[in-house]
């Protein structure tokens, strides 16, 4: 629910190889949004960059403790933060939802600023460096692990890429598609840590201080980059070949966290 309005959906690998986002909503603001679940360790690398409002339910104290450290603002639903509430179609924990008008009410003197951009965006899609100096391509097709394939369609009428999981069409809960202005990828390591989920899976953490491979995709091309995060309260910095900032077309922007090992990219 409400996950269509985010400006910026970061898809993260947790336990057993399934996938979680972390959305970012500044621009729409939808009536409701969920569900909601648990911190995960690489959560503030993801978010720190916008200084902003963290909104979860659950998680391990030592992953809630970090993302305060790295200044965001706390609102849990276990600690009883205004605006969350649940659902009757899901059983729990599969139905906390929250009213993000409420989760913004409760911001703090400190985490009212607007937030600084996240990526370099071109004036307009037509300057966008994929556009200018990309390949044309028509699908992207992501292996985050052996349960998570999901893959990204560029539909000319829509000038969108649309997202399917699997071979299922990826909607919202009003049943509209899932759909991204850029999508962009991110070779990243994956490590298990000491953590256990109730399964025993290992709790994997993304490594997003540092540097890899990277590939942007917007306007129906692709254009190959590298990306560089150099502290957990940067933002990723996207460069060309040229060494030049790629800049991406306004609009919403999914970003791809895809292992190094187990994980593969597909473009046709």
């Amino acid at each position: 629910t409400g996950l269509g309005a985010a400006d910026l959906v970061w898809e993260q690998v947790v336990e057993g190889g399934i996938s979680r986002y972390v959305a970012v909503y500044h621009s729409n603001l939808p009536a409701g949004i969920g569900p909601i679940r648990s911190v995960r360790p690489m959560d503030p690398a993801i978010a720190a960059p916008l200084h902003g409002l963290f909104a979860f339910s659950g998680g391990q104290a030592g992953y809630v403790d970090a993302i305060a450290a790295a200044g965001m603002q706390v609102l849990s639903n276990d600690a009883g933060a205004d605006g969350f509430f649940r659902t009757s179609d899901r059983p729990a924990p599969h139905n906390v939802h929250a009213n993000p008008l409420r989760l913004l009410a409760q911001a703090d003197p400190a985490h009212q600023a607007a937030p600084p951009p996240q990526f370099d965006l071109a004036a307009t899609a037509e300057e966008a460096t994929a556009v200018t100096a990309g390949t044309p391509a028509t699908n992207l097709a992501l292996t985050l692990s052996r349960v998570s394939r999901p893959q990204w369609t560029w539909s000319p009428p829509d000038a969108r890429w649309l997202r399917t999981e699997g071979s299922t069409p990826a909607v919202g809960a009003d049943g509209s598609r899932l759909s991204a202005t850029n999508v962009v990828v991110l070779r990243v390591d994956v490590l298990a840590t000491a953590a256990r989920d109730p399964a025993g899976n290992p709790v994997p953490e993304t490594v997003l201080v540092g540097e890899g491979e990277a590939l942007v995709a917007t306007g129906g091309k692709t254009v190959a980059a590298t990306w560089v995060k150099t502290g957990v309260g940067e933002r990723v910095v996207l460069r060309g070949a040229d060494g030049n900032p790629v800049r991406l077309t306004p609009g919403n922007t999914w970003v791809e966290l895809v292992p190094n090992a187990g994980g593969a990219v597909a473009v046709g």
